[in-house]
Parts: C-alpha cells; structure tokens; sequence
C-alpha cells in the first residue's frame, strides 16, 4: 500500500494533480485550438464556393443524427467503463470497454458510408472549396476517433491481460477524457457543420 502511494506521489504537479492528468489537460486545450480553426475555416468558406454540389444537396441529416446519437451513447459507455475499474469489477470493465469502441466503430462506418455518398454525388475535398472544408473539418474528427478507439481497444487488451488492476485506473480516465472530448467536439462540428444552414 505504501508503495503504491509512493509511485503515484511521484506524479503528483504542484496544483495537486497528477501530471498525467495535468498533460492531458494540456493536450486537449491544443486540441481545442486545433479544431476551432478548422471549424473558424469551415465557417469562412462553406458557402464560397461557385459551384455544385452544395450542403443542401448531399446532407442527409437524419442519418448523421442517428449516427451522432451512437457517438454520445459512446459517452455513457466509457463513463460506466470507468466506474467499473474504480470498482475493481474487470468483467464490467470489459463488457463496457467494449461497448465503447463499437459504438465508435459503428460511427466511423457512418461516416465512411457517408463520405461515399458524397463523392457518388460528386462532392470532393477538390471539387470546390466546401467541399475541401467539410472533408479536412470531419476526417480530422474521423481520424481523432480511429485513435480514440485504437486507445479504448488497447485498453481492453491490457485488461484482460492483467496488466490493468484497479489502482491503474487513471489509464480508463485518461482515454474517458479523451473520448470525452472527442465527442464534445463532435456535437459543435454536427451543430455547426449539418443543423446550422
């Protein structure tokens, strides 16, 4: 037990944080920038463009809302992820670690399916400048939710591994806040990117 409190005192910053959370922190306040100028872009140019398609002509709105939905479920799932392991319950630990990167996996497959339907439809990242926005704005997202999911999946191998005890469990927090934000942002680009005309 001692050893234990020694090793995480020694992550410890001097706000009384460990320095792992503190450097995850860090890390999403980049991220915050990072997406607001790409969102900043988005806004600039999605309606500069001289010719077709437009948003109007390829969104589907009530297919990226169901497919929005799956990723806030996603939420759920890793919060109950955490409250698992801070248990010690690693069968639940798994069920909703699990639960977690399919509902992200099953996101991704949305926005592939959607990605194709646009190109079908004739949008590009070159056919004009919204669609060089919208595919940067939301492939970038894409790409942070493979990683996301790769994290969540790496987890559960460690876990059923044994080498994921219960007193590690700021690993789960750390990948939970992670997703966290990966989701928040996910609702500002859906709001801005499909519910705002």
């Amino acid at each position: 037990m001692a050893t234990t409190e020694a090793a995480q005192e020694t992550h410890r910053t001097a706000t009384g944080l460990d320095n792992r959370k503190l450097g995850m922190w860090a890390f999403l306040g980049s991220e915050c920038l990072f997406f607001g100028a790409l969102i900043t872009a988005y806004l600039l140019y999605r309606n500069s463009s001289t010719q077709g398609p437009y948003q109007s002509d390829v969104y589907d709105i009530p297919f990226t809302s169901v497919s929005s939905f799956v990723l806030l479920m996603s939420s759920l799932t890793m919060v109950l992820a955490l409250a698992a392991i801070q248990r010690g319950d690693h069968q639940k630990l798994h069920v909703w670690i699990l639960a977690t990167a399919f509902l992200g996996m099953t996101f991704l497959g949305g926005q592939v399916f959607e990605f194709t339907v646009f190109v079908r439809e004739g949008l590009t990242v070159t056919r004009n400048v919204f669609g060089s926005s919208f595919f940067v704005l939301t492939g970038f997202h894409g790409l942070h939710v493979t990683i996301g999911v790769l994290m969540l999946l790496q987890l559960f191998g460690m876990s059923t591994a044994g080498r994921l005890p219960q007193e590690q469990s700021l690993r789960v927090e750390l990948v939970g806040l992670y997703w966290h934000f990966v989701d928040i942002v996910w609702v500002i680009i859906f709001t801005v990117v499909y519910l705002i005309p």
